[in-house]
C-alpha cells in the first residue's frame, strides 16, 4: 500500500467512532443471529456499513430477495405503508475489497453488473459455498463478515425457507394472492430487519475465526447463468427501476416463483 491509500485509509476510518465495532446482531421478524464483522481484514466495507448502521438505515429494512441454495438479500428496500417498496438512501459507493472468499454463512456486499467498485448499501448472505462463480466475477464480492453460530445460519436459512413472490420472501401470503393485483402484502407478510445493533466493539473479536481467503480473485471467472446478486442497470439508467424489476416489484404486481 502506498503513503497516499494509507494515509486516505486513515483519515476514513477516523471519521466513525464505531469503525472497530467488530460483532452485531441481525434482529429479524424471523429471528436475531450475530455477525462478526472483518474490520482489519476489509476496514472500507466494514466502516461503510456501520454507517448505514449508525445512521439508522437498515431499521426496519426489508429482505427483499431470495435465491434458494444461493443468496439472502437486503439493505436495499424499506416498507412505508405502501408497495412499491421504498428505496434506502445511499451514501456514495466504495473501493471494492475481494479478500475472502463468498462461502456459506458469510456476508458480502451486493453491487452492479461490471462495475467492480459500485457498492453502497446493499448486502447479501451466502446460502452456499459460492466462490466459484462469485470471487472472480466483477473484481470480486467483497465478504465482510461471518454468521458465527450454526443457531445464527438456521434463522437464514429459515428465511430462505419461505414462500417467496417473485425473489421476495413472504410470510402468510399465497399463491393467488401473489398473482391478484388488487391485493397487496402488508409489513406482516414481508421478512423485516426490525434493526442491526452492536454486541462487542472489540477489533480482535474475528482472532477465532477462520474465513477463507480469495484464491479466485486473478484466475478466468466461470461463466453462470447468474453468478451475482445484484441489479442489472435499466436501459434508461433508472436503478430505482432496475432494482424493483429485480426484487419482483413492478407496480403492483407480484408473481409467486415456485
Amino acid at each position: 500500500m502506498n503513503k497516499m491509500k494509507a494515509l486516505c485509509l486513515c483519515t476514513l476510518l477516523s471519521t466513525s467512532s464505531t469503525a472497530f465495532a467488530t460483532i452485531v446482531e441481525f434482529e429479524t421478524s424471523q429471528g436475531s443471529f450475530q455477525v462478526n464483522l472483518f474490520d482489519q481484514t476489509t476496514p472500507i466495507t466494514v466502516n461503510n456499513f456501520l454507517r448505514y448502521v449508525d445512521q439508522n438505515s437498515y431499521q426496519d429494512s426489508t429482505v427483499h430477495r431470495s435465491v434458494p441454495n444461493f443468496v439472502l438479500q437486503g439493505g436495499g428496500f424499506k416498507y412505508e405503508g405502501t408497495i412499491p417498496l421504498d428505496r434506502i438512501e445511499t451514501f456514495s459507493s466504495i473501493q471494492n475489497e475481494p479478500v475472502l472468499s463468498n462461502v456459506r454463512g458469510t456476508i458480502a456486499m451486493a453491487k452492479l453488473s461490471n462495475s467492480a467498485n459500485s457498492a453502497t448499501s446493499q448486502w447479501y448472505f451466502n446460502l452456499k459455498d459460492n466462490s466459484v462463480s462469485l470471487d472472480a466475477t466483477n473484481g470480486g464480492y467483497t465478504v465482510f463478515g461471518q454468521v458465527t453460530t450454526e443457531q445464527g445460519m438456521a434463522v437464514i436459512d429459515k428465511i430462505a425457507a419461505l414462500d417467496r413472490c417473485g425473489e421476495v420472501p413472504v410470510v402468510n401470503y399465497t399463491s393467488s394472492q401473489c398473482s391478484d393485483t388488487s391485493v397487496d402484502p402488508d409489513e406482516s407478510n414481508l421478512v423485516t430487519v426490525n434493526n442491526i445493533v452492536i454486541i462487542d466493539a472489540d477489533p480482535t473479536t474475528a482472532a477465532n475465526l477462520s474465513p477463507k481467503s480469495n484464491t479466485l480473485i486473478d484466475n478466468v471467472p466461470t461463466p453462470t447463468p447468474n453468478p451475482v446478486p445484484e441489479p442489472e442497470k435499466s436501459s434508461s439508467g433508472s436503478l430505482l427501476t432496475s432494482l424493483f424489476l429485480m426484487v419482483g416489484i413492478v407496480g403492483r404486481r407480484y408473481r409467486k416463483k415456485r
